[in-house]
């Protein structure tokens, strides 16, 4: 059986009917999915006169199919100016903080070294050649290098971006999931993780075709998300039909998530699903503020699941909820010390992917303390060809860490405070 992205388990797997071999296991109207014609993938990533996205504006498609040009600033531009008068204050202060400069160079270089080699390790069908989680793969690594600043048409790694795109894209089946689960049996994860890549890639997409394509896909991906909740109001590793109704917490995360992704993008979500998410989550809580596994499995808390919950309560809006506090307050007394590997209870990287969004959120006091401590044992840990090793698989663990490392550059609306 294919190891879980969370390292989460159920007590019991005889619950949850796998497919395959046996080794993978605000409200809103509908939207009439419409048929498009797809631009040959060679045409689609040049980076050139076809792109619609201007130097001062960007495009914004509405679900009618019709084009409106803002006059708004490109907000991409905005950031990179930002980040490079960033950059040269802080080499104004080096003198006087020559520590964290010396941090932040080495923080910089390996995020560059990271995302050369994921970049190098895409095929050129736009995929990441792993045997396991292939769709969440893709959309883990093509959100990593959408952290960078770079979108499918502009940018050094536009072209990846693109590729990944249409890969996903190429993923979408009739039904609405974003994934193959003839490959990929704990289809959840994939689908979830690529309603938020696709959904990031829509806010800035400049190529019309795929614009209609990425709505297309989106609305298909967030009817089918609804149509696989629980009763409970969760997700499972599979649909609920599938699933004999079976939910657990990582696959829930990674669906709200996404769910909110599409919902900023302009995609019409539930309120309805989104409210019996949250529900689920405040269900699952424990007395010491931490959330459980499983709503069928009550009781033990998990701080990695807990870090989860939280980052995704924050993408539905939801900070004054009467148990945000008990979480976090569990959240920063079990995660808060990087250094101790064992109260993550899962694997560590997947574990401070959330974490690090819930610390970025409560502002730069908490954040910057955080963010040194948690970078400098990132970089520390990078291997000499710029990827990094651990659970799951390379190409795993080098986008979350890139994830994590570029989270305060504000490329990613998702992860925007």
């Amino acid at each position: 059986m294919t190891e879980s992205l969370s390292a989460e388990e159920p007590e019991n797997l005889d619950m949850i009917r796998e497919k395959g071999s046996g080794e993978f296991p605000g409200g809103g109207v509908p939207i009439v999915p419409r048929s498009v014609t797809r631009v040959p993938r060679e045409k689609r990533i040049r980076r050139d006169a076809r792109s619609t996205m201007g130097h001062n504006g960007s495009m914004h498609t509405n679900h009618t199919g019709k084009t409106l040009m803002s006059n708004m600033i490109d907000r991409r531009r905005f950031l990179r100016a930002g980040l490079a008068g960033g950059a040269a204050i802080a080499a104004g202060t080096a003198s006087a903080r020559p520590a964290h400069a010396a941090g932040r160079a080495k923080w910089e270089e390996a995020i560059q070294r990271g995302l050369e080699w994921l970049s190098s390790k895409q095929s050129s069908r736009g995929q990441w050649n792993t045997t396991v989680y292939p769709t969440a793969m893709a959309a883990l690594s093509g959100t990593a290098l959408i952290g960078s600043g770079s979108t499918t048409t502009q940018g050094p790694y536009a072209r990846q971006i693109a590729r990944a795109s249409d890969f996903l894209i190429s993923k979408s089946r009739s039904n609405g999931l974003i994934g193959d689960p003839q490959t990929d049996s704990r289809y959840t994860y994939g689908h979830g993780f690529s309603m938020l890549f696709l959904s990031q890639v829509l806010g800035e997409e400049g190529l019309l075709d795929r614009r209609e394509e990425l709505v297309d896909v989106l609305a298909k991906a967030v009817e089918f998300s609804g149509n696989a909740q629980t009763e409970a109001g969760g997700w499972g590793y599979v649909s609920a039909k599938e699933g004999n109704d079976f939910d657990e917490g990582s696959t829930t995360i990674t669906q709200v998530q996404g769910l909110r992704g599409c919902r900023n993008a302009g995609i019409p979500v539930s309120g309805e699903v989104i409210d019996k998410a949250k529900e689920y989550i405040y269900r699952c809580k424990n007395p010491d503020g931490g959330i459980s596994y499983s709503s069928r499995q009550t009781g033990s808390s998990r701080p990695a699941i807990t870090a989860a919950a939280l980052a995704a309560l924050y993408n539905a809006g939801d900070y004054d909820s009467e148990h945000v506090p008990d979480m976090l307050k569990y959240s920063k007394e079990t995660l808060h010390d990087i250094n101790n590997g064992a109260r993550a209870f899962g694997h560590w990287h997947y574990t401070y992917l959330y974490y690090s969004q819930v610390v970025y959120r409560q502002g730069d006091e908490l954040w910057l303390p955080f963010r040194d401590r948690l970078y400098d044992r990132i970089a520390a840990e990078q291997k000499p060809d710029g990827s990094w090793e651990g659970q799951i698989h390379p190409v795993y663990v080098t986008a979350c860490n890139l994830i994590m490392l570029q989270i305060d550059r504000g490329f990613l609306p998702i992860y925007q405070r």
